[in-house]
């Protein structure tokens, strides 16, 4: 009996009949599709990353993104632009609440405590499986990780991290009879240093302050870099309880008030956080205080020599750790938590956070990134580089209480209302710790 599926043509060549046609014309189109042979498609993962606009930082992203997924075929990170850090965490916890979270995200390590209370996220404990994984956890900055634990358990991993650092313009040092290589090394010397730096033309305007500290969005955490230097703690480590009108942290606000309406070495009223770095490099200022985040901005566009250093210390010195950990998100999926997982490990080994730190400014978030030959060349050509890994051993942890948002405004408000005039500092900061107080009640048990 022939077979429905071949015959014999003229010449002896085989020929399909139609049912053999059909059938392989539809495998034919198969192996056309999928190259040959069926492939899964890979695990796609998107995480939040902080920032409004495009530019350097989210082709850095996207680079690495694009590198992982070539060593990580089976994976697809798709990076999403979240906006500020307050956007940012907004968007995330909204995503949570709906069912649909990112795998991961960059957020504001102070962030912690509100996400673990909205039961948002998993601590990486859970993740952690082989003897590989423990030393990778614990290969993290000690300083770094404050702001990554709770309960026993560490909720978030460093990666955008920073200290707050004082810039200086060494030319405009040199100029005003200044020894250029010294910067302050303690308030008074930075206030002594501020009054020969402020310029003001043949009316009186001032051409150049002494001294600029921005005062928006973030002036709790620049206030941090004043109440450490007075050996001042704003809050104690499980976040539900604040002292915001301790002694200490009122005169050190006192401080901050009289550089601008007392000894007129500062810009009156709040100073915008944006503006800072371009008024440093712009040479309206010869001293500021910045994230050391803005380190590659201002040696990229700077046209002058300048300098880092610790900040100015009172009773000692120190600054606040800042910037953002990642997370993983509760409601992704097993397989998701597990690839983020090993973006997370992938993009934080060495040789990356080495590059991530010598192009942005932020700090190589593990020792061993330090001793890579990338970074070694690069401490070599600009020793700057160095400056907030070393103010680590003298730094505390990033001012972070439960419903961190509604403490953080509360303190913002008390700073805002005593830069502007609205109040003395003490008023301002004991009108602050009351309604901090009130916020975190509920939580003091």
């Amino acid at each position: 009996m022939p077979s429905p599926w071949v015959g014999q043509g003229a010449g002896g060549r085989l020929h399909f009949q139609k049912p053999a046609t059909v059938f392989f014309l539809a495998l034919f189109l198969v192996l056309a599709v999928t190259g040959g042979a069926a492939q899964a498609e890979p695990l796609e993962i998107s995480f939040y990353y902080p920032v409004a606009v495009g530019g350097p930082l989210t082709k850095i992203i996207d680079g690495f993104a694009a590198e992982f997924e070539k060593e990580h075929p089976a994976i697809r990170v798709r990076p999403v632009y979240s906006g500020t850090y307050k956007e940012s965490i907004a968007k995330a916890i909204t995503a949570h609440k709906s069912g649909v979270p990112p795998a991961a995200a960059v957020l504001l390590s102070t962030d912690m405590h509100s996400l673990i209370d909205n039961e948002a996220i998993v601590p990486f404990d859970e993740l952690i499986a082989t003897p590989e994984d423990k030393l990778w956890l614990r290969s993290f900055h000690p300083a770094l990780m404050t702001n990554s634990l709770a309960g026993g358990r560490t909720w978030g991993i460093p990666f955008q991290r920073s200290t707050i650092l004082l810039y200086w313009n060494k030319a405009a040092f040199k100029a005003a009879g200044l020894d250029p290589a010294h910067p302050p090394a303690n308030r008074q010397e930075m206030l002594s240093l501020a009054r020969k730096l402020t310029l003001s033309d043949g009316r009186g305007r001032v051409e150049q302050w002494g001294i600029q500290i921005p005062s928006s969005i973030f002036s709790y955490w620049m206030f941090q870099g004043l109440t450490i230097g007075s050996g001042i703690a704003l809050t104690n480590p499980a976040g539900t309880i604040t002292r915001f009108d301790d002694p200490g942290a009122i005169e050190a606000l006192q401080f901050w008030v009289d550089l601008a309406r007392k000894e007129k070495v500062h810009a009156p009223g709040i100073v915008e956080w944006g503006a800072t770095p371009q008024d440093f490099i712009a040479g309206r200022t010869a001293m500021t205080w910045m994230s050391s985040g803005n380190l590659g901005n201002v040696r990229d566009n700077a046209k002058f020599d300048f300098g880092v250093a610790m900040l100015p210390g009172g009773v000692g010195r120190g600054s606040p750790t800042g910037g953002g950990n990642f997370y993983i998100f509760r409601g992704a999926s097993a397989q998701q938590q597990r690839a983020a997982f090993t973006f997370i490990q992938w993009v934080t080994a060495p040789e990356r956070a080495a590059r991530w730190s010598i192009a942005t400014g932020y700090i190589a978030v593990r020792e061993d990134a330090w001793a890579t030959p990338e970074m070694n060349r690069y401490l070599a050509e600009f020793p700057a580089g160095a400056v907030a890994r070393d103010q680590l051993s003298s730094s505390a942890a990033e001012l972070s209480t439960h419903r961190n948002q509604r403490v953080t405004q509360a303190l913002n408000k008390g700073l805002r209302d005593a830069l502007t005039g609205a109040k003395t500092p003490e008023q301002a900061l004991r009108g602050a710790q009351l309604e901090s107080a009130a916020i975190l009640r509920p939580f003091q048990r």
